[in-house]
């Protein structure tokens, strides 16, 4: 085995990573250039942001305990209310800390 074995092992491994989410990327927009979008498709796709997020944070904010639950729901409320990525992350940081700090 030389030295060089294992950073060949990374490159390959990276590659066939980007091949397959280039793959990926391509057959959905492939897919989808055959679906016809109705009106009931089109409130779904727009959906589906918000609940490939849910479907991710909640499982762990869920397993993390009330600060989490607390963070979430202010990122969450800030973020309807205020229309602000980077607003709703820094209040839920700080909730976060806020929750943490007072023992939760």
């Amino acid at each position: 085995m030389t030295s060089h074995e294992p950073l060949g092992l990374a490159v390959a491994a990276i590659a066939v990573m980007a091949a397959t989410t280039l793959l990926i990327r391509a057959s959905g927009f492939w897919l989808m250039g055959r679906v016809q979008l109705t009106p009931r498709v089109r409130r779904m796709l727009e959906a589906l942001p918000g609940s490939i997020v849910a479907a991710a944070v909640l499982p762990i904010a869920a397993k993390s305990g009330i600060a989490a639950i607390l963070a979430v729901s202010t990122a969450a409320i800030t973020m309807i209310a205020c229309r602000s990525a980077l607003l709703s992350v820094v209040a839920g940081i700080i909730v976060a800390a806020l929750a943490r700090s007072a023992g939760f």
